[in-house]
């Protein structure tokens, strides 16, 4: 029989032991390819999105979110900036590339983000179907939002206010987007995106503050004519009736200073008057509804975004934008590179307290199977005498424990692996329902074969110590005493 045999043949003897041991070590295995996979795909999706971008303008804030919200979208924005603002920083001389984005609206949860066509193009989008937007109220899907909601080219949707999905204040039911193309997928955020046009965002937000200044002007307002006690009223007679004789004194008064003037001053005077009231009037009949805002006097001063994110001509604009932002301006700079360092190191503290717990099991299923293949040698002791006086040397017994040690360590890892990748497809499955990172189990990457290594070393520390013993058995001894 060879090493495998026997080795196979002595583990089904003790099926429990064994069972506990393997899933003592795959569950150590799986915890470190679950947490191998998630930060290999979380920096490399971070990466990816702020790919190019050296700078992020927006209200001020927490740095973090700005970031978070304006290339992750995954937080809420810190505000908002005036438009008049952001077209000086997009002129200016050190800026190579500036992209506006406004947000405010979604869609089943998929955000819409008005912006101009250089956001695609800046991450290589390309057409798989129909074309971008070319006017408002037209929109461009990412790759994933078509095939979560079954949009296609020519459906209309409507967005609802805010940026997640269930939270949402209303529908804007008065607008109606139109989709004009589907992108292919691209790995990056825009995959998550509803592309449109600036003008869009605008334009419903417009018309949502004229609805809500609407709804406060058609408030009930107090009753002027509300009842008053009997005295009240008299107090209001006699101020009438004074009122009144003040006119007719007045009056009067008015009329014998237009009699002591001349004749020709008289006329003049009631001319005047009578062209005051044509004036008056004219203008009354000329002047703009107030409880109607015109759409066509709106300026860049009352046009906002949420956004800029802007890539640098030169290095030196490095130094010297982020400054001047921060310093002599109402807006907030904050640097992709180093929020998404800092990111990472956050996420980095929770990865590494799992990492050591995964570890500790590792070292945990070690021991469990050094103290089996321990106490499994003490019972095998007559066996492995008699397999000397077969004729087996001192040498086949020693492989004999190592192969039975590295072999429940290879079990054992394959089956963290295998465990480790669906416990990561599972994860994956429940953040895209979030719409959250995209991440998935059916990848592989260099590091997990490291794992064999890892497992070659367990299996012999936890076999070496016994494969010795058994090395050093006395055959007479050990068959004299049964």
């Amino acid at each position: 029989m060879n090493l495998l045999t026997l080795s196979g043949a002595y583990l089904r003897t003790n099926p429990l032991n064994t069972f506990l041991n393997l899933l003592l070590l795959a569950l150590g295995m799986g915890t470190i390819v679950v947490l191998l996979l998630f930060s290999q795909q979380l920096e490399q999706r971070l990466l990816h999105d702020s790919r190019g971008i050296d700078l992020v303008v927006g209200a001020k804030g927490s740095p973090l979110q700005l970031i978070l919200s304006s290339i992750y979208h995954a937080d809420i924005p810190t505000g908002n900036i005036p438009l008049r603002e952001a077209k000086k920083l997009m002129s200016h001389k050190r800026v190579k590339t500036a992209i506006p984005l406004a947000l405010g609206d979604n869609y089943h949860g998929y955000r819409i983000v008005g912006t101009t066509p250089t956001y695609p193009a800046h991450y290589k989008a390309s057409l798989a179907q129909g074309r971008l937007w070319q006017k408002p109220l037209e929109a461009t899907l990412g790759a994933e939002v078509a095939r979560q909601t079954g949009l296609n080219v020519g459906a209309p949707f409507i967005g609802a206010h805010g940026l997640t999905h269930g939270t949402a204040e209303h529908l804007h039911g008065e607008y109606k987007y139109t989709v004009t193309g589907i992108l292919k997928p691209t790995g990056t955020i825009i995959d998550r995106l509803i592309l449109t046009d600036l003008e869009s965002v605008w334009k419903v937000h417009e018309q949502q503050q004229e609805h809500e200044q609407h709804s406060h002007a058609n408030e009930p307002k107090p009753d002027k004519h509300e009842p008053r006690s009997h005295a009240d009223e008299q107090e209001h007679d006699e101020h009438q009736t004074h009122s009144h004789a003040d006119e007719q004194e007045h009056d009067k008064h008015q009329t014998r200073s237009n009699a002591d003037k001349p004749a020709h001053e008289t006329r003049s005077h009631t001319k005047e008057h009578e062209h005051d009231e044509e004036v008056t009037a004219t203008q009354a009949h000329n002047a703009p509804n107030e409880t109607q805002p015109s759409h066509d006097n709106i300026t860049d001063d009352e046009h906002q975004i949420t956004a800029l994110l802007i890539q640098y001509q030169s290095p030196l604009a490095a130094v010297a934008l982020p400054r001047m932002i921060n310093s002599k301006s109402a807006l907030q700079a904050a640097s992709p590179a180093l929020e998404t360092a800092r990111l990472l190191k956050l996420v980095g503290f929770g990865i590494d307290t799992l990492r050591a717990f995964g570890i500790l099991l590792i070292i945990t299923a070690t021991l469990s199977m050094f103290i089996a293949l321990y106490h499994a040698l003490k019972e095998r002791r007559y066996d492995l005498a008699i397999m000397r006086t077969l004729g087996a040397g001192k040498t086949r017994l020693l492989w004999q424990l190592l192969f039975e040690g590295l072999l429940m360590a290879l079990l054992g890892t394959l089956l963290g692996l295998l465990l480790g990748h669906i416990v990561t497809e599972m994860l994956g499955i429940w953040l895209n329902q979030a719409q959250q990172l995209h991440l998935t189990g059916w990848t592989y990457i260099k590091e997990e074969y490291t794992l064999f290594g890892l497992a070659i070393l367990i299996g012999t520390a936890s076999a070496l110590l016994p494969a010795i013993q058994a090395y050093r058995t006395d055959i007479a001894k050990t068959l004299s005493n049964g």
